[in-house]
C-alpha cells in the first residue's frame, strides 16, 4: 500500500486564492485577478532565471545605471523585460512604474485595463553576483482618472493601494501578498509550477529582538537614530541587547523583520536627506504588507502609506517593523524634535 498522506489532494494554490477572494469582493470582475495572475507568471520566469543566473551568464553589470543611480545588472533588465510584457498582456493594466524606467509606461489603448502598476523588479540586486537573497516588489492602484493615462495617475498614496506583495528569491521562492484582508505567504512548489499557501493570515510579533540598519553610514546618522540604537546595544533596563541583521536586499531584511519581529530602518541622515527608498515601488507596497500583518510604518515624521506622492521615483525615509520597537524608536524622534 502507498502511502500517500505528503500529497495534499485539496491544495490551496496563490491562483485558486485569488480566484476566491475575487469571487466575494462585490462588484468583482476578474481584471484583478487577471493582473496579478500575470505578475505571478513574471514572478516565476524570474525565479527560473535568477536560479540559473550563474550559468545562463546573467551575473554582472549590464554597462549602464539606472534613473535611480544604481548599477544596473542584466538580470535587472530582464526581470524588467518580464514584469512589462506581462502585464501589458494582461489587460488589467493602463499605467507602468518601474525603478528601471525614468518615465511611466503607458499601455497601448487595446490592451489597457483600469489598474495601475508600481513596482521594483528586481530588489537588492547588487546582492546577485554573490547570491544573496533578492526579490520583487509590486503595488497595484485603480486609476481614478478618465482619457489618457498620465503619470499623475501613479501618484497615489499607499492607502489607496488594492494589492501590495513582494516575492523572495531565496532558499525557496516565497510571495507575500495582500488585498487589504491580512497577509497570506505561498511558497513555488517547482514540481508543479504553482505559488502553495504555506502560512494564512501571518502577523508581525508586537516586539522582536533584532534591528536592522546599515551601520556603516553611522556617521551621518540623526542624533535620534544614534539614541535609539544605543539603546538597543546597551539597554538601561538590565533587558539583554538586541541582534543586529542586515543583509542589504530589502526583502530580505523586511521578510525577516516580518518572521521574527523587530525592526527595519533606512531613516533620513546628512548623506540622504530624504532618505533613500523609493516612494511609490519600494515603501508603499512595503508598508502596506507591514500594516496588514500588524506592524507600522513610519517616515519618522508621518505614516508612509499617508505620503502624497509628488514624483515617480520620490525617496522617503524608511522605518518599520513590530508596533512597540517603532513606538519606541519614534519616542525618540519626538524627545529630539523638543
Amino acid at each position: 500500500m502507498t502511502d500517500q498522506s505528503m500529497f495534499d489532494t485539496d491544495v490551496w494554490t496563490l491562483t485558486r486564492f485569488i480566484m476566491e477572494t475575487g469571487r466575494q469582493a462585490k462588484g468583482s470582475t476578474g481584471e484583478l485577478t487577471q493582473l496579478i495572475n500575470s505578475m505571478l507568471t513574471a514572478i516565476k520566469a524570474i525565479s527560473s532565471a535568477v536560479r540559473k543566473a550563474g550559468l545562463a551568464h546573467l551575473q554582472g553589470i549590464a554597462g549602464k545605471t539606472n534613473v535611480t543611480g544604481d548599477e544596473v545588472k542584466k538580470l535587472d533588465v530582464l526581470s524588467n523585460d518580464l514584469c512589462i510584457n506581462m502585464l501589458r498582456a494582461s489587460y488589467g493594466t493602463c499605467l507602468l512604474v518601474t525603478e528601471e524606467n525614468k518615465e511611466a509606461i503607458v499601455i497601448p489603448a487595446d490592451k489597457r485595463g483600469k489598474y495601475v502598476v508600481c513596482f521594483d523588479p528586481l530588489d537588492g540586486s547588487s546582492n546577485i553576483d554573490c547570491l544573496a537573497s533578492i526579490g520583487t516588489i509590486f503595488a497595484i492602484y485603480k486609476r481614478t482618472s478618465e482619457g489618457e493615462p498620465t503619470e499623475k495617475d501613479a501618484l497615489q498614496p499607499g492607502n489607496q493601494i488594492v494589492c501590495a506583495g513582494y516575492a523572495l528569491y531565496g532558499s525557496a521562492t516565497l510571495v507575500a501578498l495582500s488585498t487589504g484582508a491580512g497577509v497570506n505567504f505561498f511558497m513555488l512548489d517547482p514540481a508543479v509550477g504553482e505559488f502553495i499557501l504555506t502560512d494564512r493570515n501571518v502577523k508581525i510579533k508586537k516586539k522582536g529582538k533584532t534591528y536592522s540598519i546599515n551601520e556603516g553610514y553611522a556617521k551621518y546618522f540623526d542624533p535620534a537614530v544614534t539614541e535609539y540604537i544605543k539603546q538597543k546595544k546597551y539597554p538601561e533596563d538590565g533587558s539583554s541587547p538586541y541582534g543586529a541583521r542586515y543583509v542589504g536586499s530589502m526583502v530580505s531584511d523586511i521578510h525577516r523583520t516580518i518572521a521574527y519581529g523587530g525592526i527595519f530602518m533606512y531613516p533620513a541622515n546628512q548623506k540622504s536627506p530624504k532618505g533613500k527608498l523609493r516612494l511609490l515601488y519600494e515603501c508603499n507596497p512595503i508598508a502596506f504588507i507591514i500594516e496588514q500583518a500588524g506592524g507600522m510604518a513610519t517616515t519618522g515624521t508621518q505614516r508612509v502609506l499617508d505620503v502624497q506622492p509628488e514624483s515617480l521615483h520620490q525617496r522617503v525615509p524608511f522605518v518599520v517593523g513590530s508596533p512597540e520597537d517603532v513606538e519606541e524608536y519614534l519616542a525618540i524622534v519626538r524627545k529630539h524634535q523638543k
